[in-house]
């Protein structure tokens, strides 16, 4: 079997892939990789520790810090003690959620958005602001100051000034 059809194989298997837990394997959340692809989870109970990832899942499919898989205690392991057994997606997240089987420690943002309270929701439009805003912190603030003298040649009377070099 080629690479490609391989990855092929793999990816759709991760994708379209709707998995249950069995009774020996729990649903983590992934907090960063430790690299020679291990990573560090959380379980629901707070107990964290190192997996594995399996061959064929290296340089097909790639978790980040936030995501949640499947895992399954291996033996052999002091250090790492469980082994990846499959990627959960948001679809396959949906689904083992509506079978009851989601640890209720983990509560996701996008369940919380949906069950919201509409009466809490603010319609007032006088009593939003920019504080809500994203600010880019990429770029330097600049600060937009007047000054009332008269005798400066500027007449617009409003200079910028950065805040970074005050």
């Amino acid at each position: 079997m080629s690479k490609t059809t391989k990855r092929k194989h793999v990816t759709k298997e991760v994708l379209d892939g709707y998995v249950l837990p069995a009774e020996n394997q729990k649903i983590v959340k992934v907090l960063g990789g430790k690299g020679n692809n291990l990573h560090e989870v959380e379980t629901a109970e707070g107990e964290k520790y190192l997996v594995s990832m399996p061959t064929k899942f290296r340089k097909n499919v790639w978790i980040k810090r936030g995501d949640y898989v499947l895992i399954q205690p291996i033996q052999e392991g002091e250090k790492v003690k469980a082994e990846i057994f499959a990627i959960l997606y948001d679809s396959q997240i949906k689904y083992i959620q509506s079978q009851e089987k989601w640890p209720k420690e983990f509560v996701l943002p996008a369940t919380t958005d949906v069950t919201r309270d509409i009466s809490t929701v603010d319609t007032d439009d006088s009593s939003r602001s920019d504080d809500d805003l994203f600010v880019n912190t990429n770029r330097p603030q600049c600060v937009y100051e007047s000054t009332d003298q008269s005798d400066s040649d500027d007449s617009s009377s409003a200079q910028p000034k950065d805040k970074d070099y005050e």
